[in-house]
């Protein structure tokens, strides 16, 4: 079965989640998320994989919950202001590597009632992915490369993450060229588009594949950085 996109009603449901939001309603409606969110993503991570596949043979494409797919119920134990049960934004990633995948080089969306959200390169780094990150800028060549790509996809209409750190790390001082590249605690580019994009597959898949395409040179430096992660 092809993917054709997400429902009309898939967008209407994430709002009754948010409205509704338990786990006795989310209970009764179990077969509304299988047939509305569920499955349709398992053929879209199916398809979008062997696109993204093309661009990067090593892409991991697994239609699964906690591999491509995320678990729709929040662990609420977990710090954090958030205590809804059920999640009301639907993510979907795929990641390049044998690591674990959201501190692996991804191709990554969610989408939900306010935003579709498209981006690549990892959003946080855990300490083995921000000491790798450093060791790799610490090279002025390299940082410099990293900063221009960076400035190249904000003038294609990209965004990217704001600094995490206000103060430089060993290693780093501001009179180093690119020495704000230093300061950063995840690094990623991204857009955000309309939700109502996912209800038209073909139109879906052929945007997202001409964004990431977009940002492919900062997948690469990221699976690059990914492999200099020491073993603990």
């Amino acid at each position: 079965m092809e993917f054709s996109g997400f429902s009309k009603e898939t967008i209407p449901f994430l709002k009754a989640i948010r409205e509704n939001n338990n786990k006795e309603w989310f209970a009764n409606h179990k077969a509304e998320y299988e047939n509305l969110i569920l499955n349709p993503s398992r053929l879209f991570v199916t398809e979008m994989g062997e696109h993204l596949q093309a661009l990067e043979p090593t892409i991991n494409a697994e239609p699964k919950i906690n591999k491509s797919l995320f678990r729709i119920y929040r662990d609420t134990r977990r710090m954090g202001s958030n205590k809804e049960p059920i999640k009301s934004r639907i993510g979907i990633i795929f990641w390049q590597g044998n690591s674990k995948r959201l501190q692996s080089s991804s191709f990554y969306l969610h989408f939900s009632p306010d935003e579709l959200f498209v981006a690549v390169g990892v959003r946080w780094f855990e300490k083995p992915l921000l000491d790798a990150y450093r060791e790799y800028i610490l090279d002025e060549e390299k940082r410099i490369e990293l900063n221009m790509l960076l400035d190249s996809l904000v003038a294609k209409g990209y965004k990217t993450l704001e600094h995490g750190y206000k103060r430089y790390p060993r290693g780093f001082y501001a009179d180093m060229p690119s020495a704000d590249m230093s300061l950063f605690k995840g690094m990623a580019s991204y857009k955000i588009l309309n939700p109502d994009l996912i209800e038209d597959g073909q139109k879906l898949i052929n945007t997202l594949y001409k964004i990431y395409e977009d940002m492919l040179a900062l997948q690469k430096i990221m699976y690059e950085i990914s492999l200099r992660v020491k073993e603990e």
